[in-house]
C-alpha cells in the first residue's frame, strides 16, 4: 500500500481534456459589458484602480491586466474620456496612450479607499455556478483502470474494489485504519483518476465585493490557450487540497485580506471540482462536531454558503470529493447524521505477509537496494515481533530510510542486511524505558 521510492511523484501529467461544457456553460469572450454579468462601476473601478497604480496606460496595458476583449475597453475608455476622467497623452501604434485627469485621479484615490485589487475582472457568481456544477466529475472506472492509477502502490484487490464504487459516484470517501497503512497515500493518488481539466476564475463578483478563486499554489495551470475562451478564466488541472492538524473552523470562510480589501476564497470553494483531503481527521483545531455542524448541509446538497463582512450570505457550489482520513474510529469520531453523509467508509487495513514482501521488494528496487536472501522475511518477522504482531505497510520504506542514514553516516554502501536491519529497526520501534 505504499509507494516504493524516497521521491515518488504524487501526481501524474497525461495530456488533460478541455472541459466537456455545454455551449450555454462555456465562458465565451464577451465583447459588451452586459455580457460581463456583472456591475460596470466594479469594471470602472478597475480601470481607474489601474491607472492610479501604474500612472498611464493603454488598451492593451488594460486587456493583459484585467482580461477584458478590447470592444470593451474602448467602450469604457470613450465613456471615460467623454466625462474627462481620462485624457490621451499621445498613441502607441494603434494604440492609446492616457492617464487620469484631475477630477479622475480625485475619483481613483476614493475608489482606492475601498478596494485596492487590481487585476483579472471577476465573473459573475451565476456564471461561477453554471459553469461549475457542468465541470461535475463524470468517472468511469474498473479495478483494472483503478490499479493504472494506483501503479506505485501495492493494494490489494478487494480494496481497490471497494474504493471504485465511491471514486464513481464522487460521493465523500472515509478511510480508516491503522496508521502507516497508507490511507494518505491512497487519498493523495485519488486525482489521478480524472483525465480532463477544468476551468477556474481568477475571481469572483458577489455584490460589489471581488472573491478571489484562482490560487497559483493549489491550481495548476494546462499549457496552451483558447482565445474562444473568456480569459478572465484559466484551464487548470483538477484541484487537490490537503488540510491537517492546522484546519481550523476559520478556514472554512471568507478571509478578509486588510490590505487591499478583498476576500480570499476558503479552501472548499478552492477545491470545487477536486478533492478535499482532511488528514489525520479527528486531531484538527476543529472538532469534528463543529465540522458537522458547518458541513452537514453541504455535504447533503453539494452547496455551501458564506458570509461577507457586512454579513450578508450568499450561495456557492460545493461540487467537490471531500476525502476524510483518519486512524480513529468512524463511530467515536462523528455521530450518525454525518457518518450518513459520508457516503462511503473504508477500511485499510494491515497489510498481509505477501503485500509486505512486495512493498520490501519494490522499496529495494526502486532505491538500487542490494537486500541480501530472506532480508524480506527478516524484516518481517522483526517488525511483528516489536509491532505486536501488526505488519504496516510504511514499515519497507520507513526502515530503509534508517538504513540508508546509518550507511551513510559509516560510510557505507546501503544495503538490506540482517545487521541493518537490527540496528535500523533498534532505531524504529520505541522501548519501555527501564526502571
Amino acid at each position: 500500500m505504499f509507494d516504493g521510492s524516497l521521491t515518488s511523484t504524487i501526481t501524474k501529467a497525461p495530456p488533460l481534456a478541455a472541459p466537456a461544457l455545454e455551449p450555454t456553460a462555456r465562458p465565451a469572450v464577451p465583447d459588451r459589458i452586459e455580457d460581463l454579468g456583472i456591475q460596470q462601476s466594479v469594471v470602472t473601478d478597475l480601470i481607474l484602480r489601474y491607472l492610479w497604480l501604474h500612472g498611464s496606460g493603454s488598451l492593451a496595458s488594460l486587456h493583459t491586466t484585467l482580461k477584458l476583449s478590447f470592444p470593451i475597453l474602448e467602450t469604457l475608455f470613450h465613456q471615460l474620456r467623454t466625462q474627462q476622467v481620462l485624457e490621451v497623452k499621445g498613441m502607441v501604434g494603434n494604440d492609446y496612450a492616457f492617464t487620469l485627469t484631475g477630477g479622475g485621479r480625485a475619483m481613483a484615490a476614493s475608489r482606492n479607499e475601498v478596494c485596492q485589487y487590481v487585476g483579472a475582472t471577476p465573473v459573475s457568481l451565476d456564471q461561477y455556478h453554471a459553469v461549475v456544477k457542468a465541470q461535475a466529475a463524470k468517472i468511469r472506472l474498473n479495478r483494472d483502470t483503478l490499479r493504472v492509477a494506483f501503479d506505485d502502490l501495492v493494494l490489494p484487490d478487494g480494496l481497490l474494489d471497494q474504493l471504485g464504487p465511491s471514486l464513481i459516484g464522487h460521493q465523500s470517501l472515509f478511510l480508516y485504519g491503522g496508521t502507516g497503512n497508507g490511507k494518505t497515500s491512497i487519498a493523495e493518488r485519488v486525482l489521478r483518476i480524472y483525465k480532463d481539466a477544468v476551468l477556474v476564475p481568477y475571481a469572483v463578483e458577489v455584490s460589489g465585493h471581488i472573491v478571489t478563486i484562482f490560487d497559483p499554489v493549489v491550481h495548476r495551470v494546462v499549457p496552451g490557450s483558447d482565445p474562444m475562451l473568456d480569459p478572465r478564466w484559466v484551464l487548470c488541472e483538477r484541484p487537490c487540497i490537503t488540510v491537517g492538524g492546522e484546519f481550523s473552523a476559520s478556514m472554512l470562510e471568507l478571509r478578509l485580506d486588510e490590505g487591499p480589501h478583498i476576500f480570499i476564497a476558503p479552501c472548499q470553494l478552492k477545491a470545487n471540482n477536486g478533492i478535499l483531503i482532511v488528514d489525520d481527521f479527528g486531531r484538527q483545531m476543529i472538532t469534528p462536531r463543529e465540522l458537522l455542524n458547518r458541513w452537514i448541509v453541504p455535504l447533503d446538497r453539494r452547496v455551501d454558503y458564506l458570509t461577507l463582512a457586512s454579513g450578508m450570505k450568499f450561495q456557492v457550489p460545493f461540487e467537490l470529493m471531500v476525502v476524510f482520513s483518519s486512524n480513529l474510529d468512524p463511530r467515536e469520531l462523528a455521530d450518525e447524521a454525518f457518518l450518513r453523509r459520508i457516503q462511503t467508509k473504508v477500511l485499510v487495513e494491515d497489510v498481509t505477509p505477501e503485500l509486505f514482501d512486495e512493498i520490501f521488494q519494490r522499496v529495494a528496487q526502486s532505491n538500487n537496494c542490494f537486500a541480501e536472501p530472506g532480508a524480506a522475511q527478516y524484516l518481517r518477522e522483526r517488525c511483528l515481533e516489536q509491532a505486536g504482531g501488526n505488519l504496516r505497510a510504511c514499515y519497507p520504506i520507513d526502515i530503509f530510510r534508517l538504513v540508508k542514514a546509518i550507511s551513510e553516516y559509516e560510510g557505507r554502501p546501503v544495503r538490506f542486511t540482517k545487521v541493518n536491519i537490527d540496528r535500523a529497526v533498534a532505531l524504529y520501534f520505541a522501548k519501555s524505558p527501564s526502571v
